[in-house]
């Protein structure tokens, strides 16, 4: 059961009384080295910050400002039975979405020169606050995915008296991003009782079907995540377009709240177009993240991104990593551990 194949040698995870790879089941401080020494030849690194001011400890990528405008809209066709069925979700749950948010998106005409509360009125744009409404209903629900696969996979560990290698920490680490999404924005504005009500609701339906199916289908399920986050970058991109089009004027010079400043570590003059910057490229990680672990056989492969992720270069212009593609990253990542110990 637990022989394990050369090929697999790095990938596949070990059973309890094996040794495994150094970094496996998670980053450590002891494994921390110098930016200059972790990056790949090919491949820029997110590195975790060496200072945390906040109640937040998990890691969380920095980005450069290169990085932040390097992401890509991109959709992964749906090439499995498992996949049309997580797509058919993903449209449904949209659907849903649009719908209890608010949330509408009608192209402004090419050469229209109408002004700002024409195209409102006529239904082009949205204003700040049904933009509000959007994220915040977005964000209330994006954070339930990782925390349901986490405990699941942290039950299974339990259970198995196996290691899970490393896929509870990233995990973690995505529910908390996107629970900080949520502390950003709330800094905006405050909802009100009947649209807390809508997100208790649309929690509550959402947490237990979601367990369900990953306790159905953990592959379909992080497929369905991956293609989720391929709406929430093109939602996104869609507000970075409005906002730097004029179309949203309250936010054109907004000051990017301080929890963001903090969190994402931006500089003191940040604006709130700088933090959609950085929210987008966090769910362009969890887009790449997530079709990455359901390429991979989630009963014995290891998480590759346990150690380190690549930078948005790779994460912001690739859907994911095939199962070839992530052994291969966990290769580099132990030996650049390995040539780090070794000076």
């Amino acid at each position: 059961m637990w022989g394990l194949t050369r090929r697999n040698s790095e990938l596949t995870n070990k059973a309890p009384d094996q040794t495994a790879s150094t970094g496996v089941e998670g980053h450590h401080k002891r494994d921390k080295m110098p930016e200059g020494q972790l990056l790949a030849t090919d491949v820029t690194e997110a590195i975790a910050p060496t200072v945390v001011k906040g109640d937040w400890v998990l890691f969380h990528p920095v980005y450069s400002p290169e990085e932040l405008r390097s992401v890509q809209i991109m959709h992964r066709d749906a090439k499995t039975f498992s996949d049309k069925v997580a797509v058919t979700f993903v449209r449904l749950l949209r659907w849903g979405f649009d719908i209890a948010s608010g949330y509408k998106y009608k192209p402004v005409p090419p050469g229209s020169n109408m002004s700002v509360q024409e195209l409102r009125e006529k239904g082009y744009v949205m204003d700040e606050r049904q933009w509000l409404r959007r994220i915040l209903f977005l964000e209330s629900i994006a954070g339930v995915p990782g925390m349901v696969a986490a405990v699941l996979r942290h039950l299974r560990s339990l259970r198995l008296m196996r290691r899970d290698g490393g896929w509870i920490h990233t995990l973690l680490e995505e529910a908390e991003n996107e629970r900080m999404h949520l502390m950003t924005f709330m800094t905006l504005r405050k909802p009100s009782i009947w649209f807390r009500a809508m997100v208790l609701g649309a929690q509550g339906v959402f947490y237990n079907a979601f367990f369900l199916s990953y306790i159905l289908s953990p592959k379909t399920s992080h497929r369905f995540v991956a293609h989720l986050e391929e709406e929430a970058v093109v939602t996104y991109t869609r507000c970075i377009e409005e906002i730097e089009a004029g179309r949203i004027p309250e936010w054109t010079n907004a000051p990017a709240p301080a929890i963001a400043k903090d969190y994402w570590r931006l500089d003191p003059d940040a604006k709130l177009l700088d933090v959609m910057y950085a929210v987008r490229s966090d769910e362009s990680t969890h887009r790449f993240v997530n079709h990455s672990l359901a390429n991979l056989n989630y009963k014995t492969d290891v998480n590759p991104f346990a150690l380190r992720e690549p930078g948005m270069d790779v994460k912001g212009q690739k859907l994911g990593f095939e199962r070839e593609e992530a052994e291969k990253y966990v290769e580099q990542s132990h030996k650049l551990l390995e040539e780090h110990r070794r000076h």
